[in-house]
């Protein structure tokens, strides 16, 4: 992630907040507690305790390492209210599936906060890509295999 930019919502970057504070002040210790706890039982050579620890050691400091790197390297999407210049990343947006007339409410955020099972989808899929930019009322295609479009019904910046 070497310098890339990760876009996130306030509530994102709140989240990753929470979760680096949780790793450092909670889980990084029990990690410590458990390696010291392996160490005293002797040989650590054929120690699976031991073993399995400095496996979650690992992992819990990867996953810091990881957050770091997003929280140095995030812009942070400013609230913004009635969208008028377009949808942009930070928007909610109501759009018409013209194959099938089925109405969609997405938010579209950062690929590290996409959840389509929220409703979260991240400025880099195909449907967000091809709205982006758009406003009410206006048609879009969305290019994948299979073509289609989309009416934008409304969008707020959130």
């Amino acid at each position: 992630m070497a310098n890339d930019k990760v876009i996130l919502t306030k509530e994102g970057k709140k989240k990753l907040d929470d979760e680096l504070r949780n790793l450092i002040d909670v889980v990084r210790p029990e990690v410590i507690d458990e390696l010291k706890a392996a160490r005293a039982q002797g040989d650590l050579s054929e120690n699976a305790d031991y073993d399995a620890a400095r496996a979650r050691q690992a992992e819990v400091e990867g996953r810091i390492k990881q957050i770091e790197d997003m929280l140095a390297n995030a812009k942070i999407i400013e609230d913004g209210g009635r969208a008028t210049n377009g949808i942009k990343v930070g928007s909610r947006v109501k759009i018409k599936d013209l194959s099938d007339n089925e109405e969609y409410e997405y938010l579209i955020v950062g690929s590290v906060e996409a959840n389509p099972l929220e409703g979260k989808i991240s400025n880099e899929c195909v449907l967000a890509e091809a709205i982006l930019g758009h406003k009410k009322g206006e048609i879009v295609t969305v290019k994948v295999k299979t073509p289609y479009q989309v009416e934008i019904l409304d969008f707020v910046n959130e």
